[in-house]
Parts: C-alpha cells; sequence; structure tokens
C-alpha cells in the first residue's frame, strides 16, 4: 500500500531518496572519520617520510566536510523542488570545494610546517627559527587570497577590476594603513637583519624578556614576570636592541674596600691572592681579568675587580659570584689571622 502511494506521489518519492542519499553521505563521513582516516593514518605512518600522514590530518576534516557536499550536490538531482542546474546553486558547490582545499592548505602550512624542515635537513639552508613562522602566516595570507579570488571569479566578479580600484584608491588606502605597513616592514627588517630569534633574551627601551613569536605587526615578548607584551614591529626596529643571548661571556665588575690602617704587604698580598683564586677558576674566562689598587677612599682603599664568567646563564651565573665572593671572604679571613700571628713571633 505504502510503495503504491508512492508510485502515485512522485514528488514524496524523489524527496524521500533525497534525505536517503543525505543521510547515506552522512553515514559516510562518520565511517571515514572512526575507520578509513584511522587506517590511512596508520599505513601513512609506517613511511619513512611523514610527509603524508601530515597531508592526511591535515586535510581530515575538509574531508569529512566534502561528503556532506557531495551528498548535498546529489541529493539535489533528486530534490523535486530544486532545479541541479542552477548556475548559482554550482556555483556554491564549487566555493565550497575551493574553501575546504584552501582550509586544508592551510592546516599544512603551520608553523612546524614538515616542508621547511625538509629543506633545511636536504639542502643545509639555515631558516630561522623566526622567519618559519613569518613565512607560514605569509603562505596562508596568500592560500587565502587566492581562494577568494578563485571564489570571486566563479561569481562572476572581476578580480582585476578590484584591483585597479585599489589603484585608484592606493593613496587613501596607504594613507590610512600606514601604521600596519610600518609594522610589516619592521617586521622584515628584525627577520633580515636577525637582532634575535625565538627564545633569544632581549632588552630595550621598552620591554626586556625572551621572545616567544613575531607576527606581521608585533613581536610578543615573554617578561622574567610572565607578563606577555606586545611590541609593534615598527617600534622595536626603532630601538637599540641588546640581546643578551648572544653573549659569550658575562661581566662581573666590584670594588672591595680595606680599612686606612691596612699595611702595604697586606694590601699588595691579598690582590695577589685574589687574581690568583680568579685565573685558576675553570668558570672564570681567562682573559680580561683585573684586580688593581683603585683609588683612596676617605675610610679605606679601594680594590677593583673586574673579570667575565664562561657561562651566559643566570643561574649559573649567580652562583658562580656566589661562590668568588665566599673566596674572598676567606681570602680576608686568612690574610686577618696571618696578621694576628706576626706580633706573637
Amino acid at each position: 500500500m505504502f510503495w503504491e502511494y508512492l508510485n502515485t506521489h512522485q514528488d514524496l518519492k524523489n524527496i524521500l531518496i533525497s534525505i536517503a542519499i543525505l543521510l547515506f553521505f552522512l553515514l559516510l563521513r562518520k565511517i571515514f572519520a572512526k575507520y578509513v582516516f584511522t587506517l590511512f593514518l596508520k599505513l601513512t605512518s609506517k613511511a619513512p617520510s611523514k610527509l603524508f600522514s601530515n597531508i592526511w590530518i591535515a586535510f581530515e576534516k575538509p574531508m569529512q566536510w566534502f561528503f556532506i557536499i557531495l551528498g548535498i550536490y546529489i541529493a539535489a538531482h533528486y530534490f523535486p523542488y530544486f532545479e541541479q542546474g542552477d548556475q548559482l546553486f554550482i556555483s556554491l558547490v564549487k566555493s565550497a570545494i575551493i574553501s575546504l582545499i584552501a582550509w586544508g592548505l592551510i592546516n599544512l602550512s603551520g608553523s612546524s610546517s614538515l616542508l621547511f624542515t625538509r629543506i633545511n635537513k636536504r639542502y643545509n639552508i639555515e631558516i630561522d627559527n623566526i622567519l618559519i613562522p613569518f613565512l607560514s602566516k605569509a603562505i596562508r595570507v596568500i592560500i587565502v587570497a587566492l581562494a577568494i579570488s578563485v571564489i570571486a571569479e566563479e561569481f562572476n566578479y572581476s578580480v582585476s577590476g578590484f584591483v585597479a580600484g585599489l589603484g585608484l584608491g592606493g593613496l587613501a588606502f596607504a594613507l590610512a594603513a600606514k601604521d600596519a605597513l610600518a609594522n610589516l616592514f619592521g617586521g622584515i627588517i628584525i627577520i633580515t637583519e636577525k637582532p634575535f630569534t625565538i627564545g633569544d633574551w632581549i632588552s630595550t627601551p621598552s620591554v626586556e624578556g625572551k621572545v616567544e613569536d613575531i607576527s606581521f605587526r608585533s613581536t610578543k615578548v615573554r617578561t622574567f614576570t610572565q607578563a606577555l607584551v606586545t611590541v609593534p614591529n615598527a617600534t622595536l626596529a626603532d630601538q637599540p636592541i641588546t640581546n643578551w643571548s648572544k653573549m659569550g661571556k658575562r661581566q662581573i665588575s666590584f670594588s672591595l674596600k680595606l680599612p686606612l690602617d691596612t699595611p702595604k704587604e697586606k694590601l699588595e698580598r691579598t690582590i695577589q691572592r685574589l687574581e690568583e683564586i680568579l685565573k685558576g677558576y675553570p668558570a672564570i674566562h681567562p682573559d680580561s681579568i683585573h684586580v688593581t689598587f683603585d683609588k683612596y677612599m676617605v675610610d679605606g682603599y679601594e680594590i677593583f675587580l673586574y673579570f667575565f664568567t664562561t657561562s651566559t646563564e643566570w643561574g649559573e651565573y649567580l652562583k658562580v659570584k656566589e661562590d668568588i665572593n665566599y673566596k674572598i671572604l676567606d681570602i680576608l679571613k686568612n690574610e686577618e689571622e696571618h696578621e694576628k700571628e706576626i706580633p706573637s713571633r
């Protein structure tokens, strides 16, 4: 009875067929997500290169949505109140597919893109850590721009006319985007001159901390109080930048005061022993060690110490400085004991 009713009502039959086709492709999408994708991921993970695995992961979500678009396109063929050959519908389907391809390519061009890593290893081209995310973002912008251009052409919108319009209003656009362009060129200057890279400890008049990221507009610096400071590239490019991570050695300098009644022999002996300690200390750079009788003070004599640690790491630097201070205390204590023993002889 039901089938006879359907045969006499062709429109209802076609509607049910359309719904069945759509549900079938939704089921295919679930099967793909749960079984097919997992199977292909296991097969590609056994390959010597991870390129295919990365491509498969990048296009996972776009491929799932492709089943839905394909289901809608086929179901529309049977839907009685819709004309599948409608130009707007075809343009929408094509635009959706173009968007899915762009989505997958954007996922593939992440900051840790395998492409840049392979180029580094294979051709020994040194791509700086700060350049990789910048290139990745540039590629994403290009992909989005191309996708928008192709979709616009699909709807018979002249992209060349739009570009020509930008040319006519280029001056106004340039004035409005002056700060954005200045930051963009500032970022390019930072990348080409390489005053720092991601992970470096830098100090400028506006910020001090470790570089976390650089984008088209700004550079993000994590301060030592764990605050995240975003500095416009134009500002950063115009400031003096001290890169503490590039230090080969780290300076320690201070003055040591002895009383006015200190004998000359004790002063000379103290300076000599301090110099011997510094020259024999493994964590002290052997060059540029200076221990001198610097000047007379109102209440004593001042000894100037100037040297460098071989490690630039902050914690190790402080440990070396602390250990040297303890050794200086030992020297001064020994000199006092030595001076007390002299009269008893």
